[in-house]
């Protein structure tokens, strides 16, 4: 881990990485949404309206997933102290914002032919759209505060609100659990899965697929604030030259 904490040995993995997490993402998305969409059948209670879960299930493992990442990376930051760690959770937080916001859109989608309704303050939907401030207010900590100007390193307030914010982690997986709720119950657990099998091999193809993007895509992210960081720093290099000839 330490030794993977250096940005030039960072980038000479992540490069080579990238356009292959983005393709192999890509065609896997591609298959499972064509899979989902034209060679399973409609859901025997919700119809074709079921098929949204191709989109929506990914969406809500990628926004707790992220949020897990991001924690985790606030807590290397605090411990170990790589240099890496708050450039990785700062790369995090928006894709991972926009996957919380793309489940809540389409569990809405999902919830209004199904539940009647496009909102309900139920555990699962609260304690998620909870996530998704939790993301809007790490963005805004993060993005005026001195870790910014150290190389993308965070702030040790910002470190710790991705740690207290991982609370809410939990709460969402056992909300269905815990609360009566309009959302269904856990449907993939560890003793196994109630959805029909003929609807959720697709299912595996569109979550790995998502879940490849999104590293793609936090990988492109980090690589631009270290090469941001590079263009700052000679910037900063010149204009000390500059002032020590004058």
């Amino acid at each position: 881990m330490h030794a993977y904490a250096n940005p030039t040995r960072f980038l000479a993995i992540a490069r080579p990485l990238t356009p292959w997490l983005l393709g192999v993402g890509l065609l896997l998305l591609l298959g499972g949404a064509w899979a989902g969409l034209t060679q399973v059948p409609g859901d025997y209670k919700q119809g074709e309206t079921a098929r949204i879960l191709y989109v929506h299930v990914p969406s809500a493992w990628l926004g707790m997933g992220g949020w897990t990442s991001l924690a985790v990376a606030g807590l290397v930051q605090l411990v170990w102290r790589h240099p890496l760690a708050g450039i990785a959770a700062r790369a995090i937080a928006v894709p991972g914002m926009l996957f919380t916001a793309l489940c809540l859109a389409t569990g809405s989608i999902w919830g209004k032919p199904t539940w009647g309704t496009w909102w309900e303050w139920d555990g699962r939907m609260t304690s998620m759209l909870v996530l998704l401030f939790l993301y809007a207010g790490f963005i805004a900590l993060t993005s005026g505060d001195d870790g910014q100007k150290q190389g993308g390193t965070l702030s040790r307030g910002a470190a710790i609100y991705a740690l207290v914010g991982a609370i809410n982690i939990p709460i969402i997986n056992r909300s269905v659990v815990w609360w009566n709720s309009l959302h269904q119950g856990p449907s993939i657990t560890l003793r196994g899965s109630s959805i029909d099998g003929a609807l959720l091999w697709p299912l595996g193809l569109t979550v790995f697929g998502f879940s490849l993007l999104f590293g793609a895509i936090v990988l492109m992210r980090m690589r631009r604030i270290i090469a941001d960081n590079r263009v700052a720093a000679r910037l900063r290099r010149l204009a000390d030259d500059e002032g020590s000839r004058a």
